[in-house]
């Protein structure tokens, strides 16, 4: 009688679920790597690459191609960028599902002793040691706990019918040192993301606040660019001239910013600065007053790498800049025959409306400097010089094109002859340009001006060209008596030349009308021509000063012409109506601070604090598991004897002979 036969059960094997799927990804090791090598390749972008620098720097720094890509990557502030904070996020999941998915077996393992362990699994381990001893089991046993007890294990034992297994286990603990390192990478990042600027561009993003890009005071900053005085993490500086106060923050957010109120008022009483002698800021510090509604005056002295930590808020001296020194002013018409200067007041950051020659002008007053070190001339003795105080300005016309000038106060000896310095550039790409005028007798500019004067001075270039004209020709005119008045005109017309454009004028001129082969002998008569009305233009300066001239003139006189005569010829590319002059000043220095409200920093503190520990651990604790078998047989105890290490085995090797040799001297005593 047959039966029926049935069909094997279909296989049901099971997919996984998208979930475990997931979690496996989001704890895998490949990924965790992944993202800790984006971390250190940003962290070394944001090392190298200063962060958080006004915009033009980076358009100087890389040009318009490379300063755009950088910015759409957002590497000019990474520590904020979207991708950076993505990255920290994702590696808080990723670590954090590392150590769900991995905790409850290494805590299991550690308080495991295995005392199933069978004796195929013990004799298949390197390390292993066997006896056949002549005392009872439990006698055996006692003698072997007594001994590893000794070096530090910890024992369990087990009996399994006809044999006994004795576990021993030491630096179980190693295995905390991988959950404190992971842990560690999850609070320092999360710590990171508190301090970061997430909330700011979540805010952004929702349009709660809008980055403020314009140069305005910050009372006509729109409400959008506020942020709360509660904000719970921030990073921004100000700047408080000595006998000022402030009591908000500018938060620099690419290309623009946000103003960031504060719940107390900071007043700078006094700023002091130390320098090296190569003119470097050796040190400076900051008196400060903080004020607040309700509490007494707070009144401290802050300086580099000694802040102060007010109610949370920490307040670093971070720099110092001009607060608004006042000035007095001279201003000398270069390009008019009016030799008087023009005085006025102003004071650093003001922007004056001037009238000049060549039309409506802005003045903008940058930038005060008390101290300029330089290096000494060769074969002075000395290693640096101080030129002393200087002021910076731009000079901005109607169309909004401006050059950037750099004036010195007092003369400066260049090989033993003084002169007024001003540097000239039309960016902040380029070097400054020197212009030399020579200082007079009495350290001023007056004879210079007035030499200049003279020299735009048409009616008065006309006699001198006429006067020298008729002493040329002497007692014997031309026939042609319209000769005289025309060679004259054409002197005047080397001198307007010359005035205008100094002696590359005269060479352009030359070139544009003379034969080349002539033009050579043609220059040089020009260049004497032109002396000779211009030695006559200077002895009437001298004559106007007073001075004899019938000995001749002096040295002196003669080397402030030469130096007059170079700093003439190079006039018209100095692009100023004027030469500003500074006469007097009241300093008043600024001190820059940083502010930052950082309640992430102690989460930091704490992950590095765990990180440390962890790293201890794992490389200074080792986790070594022994197992004793005991099994009694016609009067002998067999005893097998095995052990394992998680590091160093060579190291566990040498311990575990050294545990066989000394259970050997046990089990033969007695």
């Amino acid at each position: 009688m047959s039966t029926p036969s049935q069909s094997p059960a279909p296989s049901t094997s099971r997919r996984p679920s998208v979930g475990a799927i997931l979690l496996e990804f989001l704890g895998s090791m490949n990924l965790a790597i992944t993202l800790l090598v984006a971390v250190a390749v940003a962290s070394v972008i944001g090392t190298v690459l200063k962060q958080n620098e006004p915009y033009q720097n980076y358009i100087v720094k890389f040009g318009p191609f490379w300063f755009e890509t950088f910015q759409s990557l957002g590497l000019y502030d990474v520590y904020s960028a979207g991708w950076f904070l993505v990255i920290l996020a994702f590696l808080v999941i990723s670590t954090s599902v590392c150590i769900y998915r991995n905790a409850p077996h290494m805590l299991r393992d550690m308080r495991s002793y295995r005392l199933n362990a069978r004796e195929e699994s013990l004799r298949a381990m390197h390390a292993n040691h066997e006896w056949a001893v002549a005392l009872p089991a439990a006698e055996v046993e006692r003698r072997v706990a007594a001994g590893l007890r000794g070096k530090g294990y910890k024992l369990r034992r087990k009996e399994h019918g006809d044999h006994t297994v004795v576990a021993a286990m030491r630096g179980a603990s190693n295995r905390l040192g991988y959950l404190l390192t992971h842990l560690a990478i999850v609070i320092i990042c999360a710590g990171g993301l508190i301090d970061g600027n997430l909330p700011l561009k979540l805010k952004e993003l929702t349009g709660r606040i809008a980055v403020e890009t314009r140069d305005i005071p910050a009372s006509q900053v729109p409400r959008e660019s506020w942020l709360p005085v509660g904000n719970p993490s921030f990073r921004g500086s100000v700047t408080v001239p000595e006998g000022s106060s402030a009591n908000i923050l500018f938060l620099r957010l690419r290309d623009g910013y946000l103003i960031q109120p504060l719940p107390f008022s900071i007043e700078l009483r006094d700023f002091r600065v130390e320098h090296y002698e190569s003119g470097q800021p050796k040190s400076f510090e900051s008196d400060l007053v903080i004020t607040e509604p309700g509490a007494p005056p707070v009144e401290t002295t802050i300086a580099v790498n000694h802040p102060l930590i007010h109610k949370g808020y920490a307040i670093y001296q971070a720099s110092f800049s001009d607060g608004g020194t006042r000035m007095k002013l001279s201003a000398w018409a270069l390009n008019t025959r009016e030799s008087r200067n023009q005085s006025f007041d102003g004071a650093v950051f003001d922007s004056l409306k001037v009238e000049t020659s060549q039309g409506p002008m802005t003045l903008e007053l940058d930038d005060f400097r008390l101290f300029n070190i330089n290096p000494a001339e060769e074969g002075s003795g000395k290693r640096f010089r101080n030129f002393g105080p200087n002021f910076t300005f731009k000079l901005r016309n109607a169309a909004g094109e401006a050059r950037e000038y750099e004036n010195y106060m007092l003369p400066v000896e260049f090989d033993g002859r003084p002169f007024f310095l001003s540097g000239v550039r039309s960016s902040v790409a380029e070097p400054f340009s020197y212009l030399h005028l020579p200082a007079d007798p009495q350290g001023g500019l007056e004879r210079f001006m007035r030499f200049n004067a003279l020299l735009r001075d048409p009616a008065r270039v006309s006699d001198i060209a006429l006067q020298t004209t008729r002493e040329t020709f002497g007692e014997a005119p031309p026939d042609n008596a319209g000769l005289i008045q025309e060679v004259a005109t054409t002197m005047q017309r080397l001198v307007d030349l010359f005035a205008r454009g100094g002696f590359d004028a005269i060479a352009a001129q030359v070139e544009q009308t003379v034969p080349e082969d002539k033009r050579a002998e043609v220059l040089d008569a020009y260049i004497k021509v032109l002396r000779n009305i211009l030695t006559a233009l200077y002895f009437e300066v001298l004559e106007a000063e007073g001075a004899d001239l019938g000995g001749g003139v002096s040295e002196r006189d003669a080397q402030f012409y030469d130096d007059a005569i170079n700093a003439l010829a190079v006039l018209s590319r100095y692009g100023s109506p004027f030469f500003l002059q500074l006469n007097s000043f009241e300093h008043v220095q600024a001190s820059g601070l940083q502010i930052a409200r950082a309640p992430g920093k102690n989460v930091v503190y704490l992950g590095f604090a765990l990180l440390i520990a962890g790293v201890f651990v794992m490389f200074y604790i080792s986790h070594r598991r022994l197992w004793v078998r005991l099994r009694e047989r016609d009067g002998r105890t067999e005893v097998l004897f095995a052990g394992s290490g998680n590091r160093d085995q060579r190291d566990f090797r040498r311990e575990f002979e050294r545990l066989v040799q000394a259970l050997d001297a046990r089990f033969r005593s007695g």
